[in-house]
């Protein structure tokens, strides 16, 4: 047992259960401050040193960031699984696009071809003209709504 001496100085400091629980809670804050700071803003571009710094630079498990080189005119995209493990670092080149070189509105819009009213009906004539005539009775029943049934018995 520790005694008090003549200055009221005491060896071992008394334990406080309320300095505990303002010590975690001081603790917890501090670290959600670390951890907000290590983790981008969303929409910030990060920037990185060349490819080295592309592949050291760390990424959440589950997520894709897109890293811009400050040496070159490059970007990367950094990704990992849902464990943590890295996928293969994607590297995509840039450059600047002048009013000389923008594309013309048709090579953007894909092409695609319709056909017409009068081919449609000459395809139409073609597959009638194919279609031998006990198809095409079975067809006109059809569209009357006889079944085979009464086709047979008819």
């Amino acid at each position: 047992m520790a005694y008090p001496n003549q200055y009221g100085y005491q060896p071992y400091p008394t334990y406080l259960p309320q300095q505990d629980q303002m010590y975690r809670a001081q603790y917890a804050q501090q670290m959600a401050g670390v951890q907000q700071l290590q983790q981008p803003t969303q929409g910030a571009p990060i920037w990185v040193q060349g490819e080295a710094g592309a592949k050291s630079f760390l990424v959440a498990p589950g997520q894709s960031l897109i890293l811009m080189d400050s040496e070159a005119e490059v970007f990367y995209i950094k990704s990992t699984d849902a464990s943590g493990v890295p996928m293969p670092l994607r590297i995509f080149d840039y450059k600047e696009r002048t009013g000389a070189q923008r594309p013309s509105q048709a090579a953007q819009t894909p092409s695609v071809e319709y056909v017409t009213r009068a081919e449609f009906e000459a395809f139409v004539a073609k597959l009638a003209q194919m279609t031998t005539p006990v198809q095409q009775e079975q067809t006109q029943h059809v569209r009357r709504g006889l079944r085979e049934e009464d086709m047979i018995d008819a």
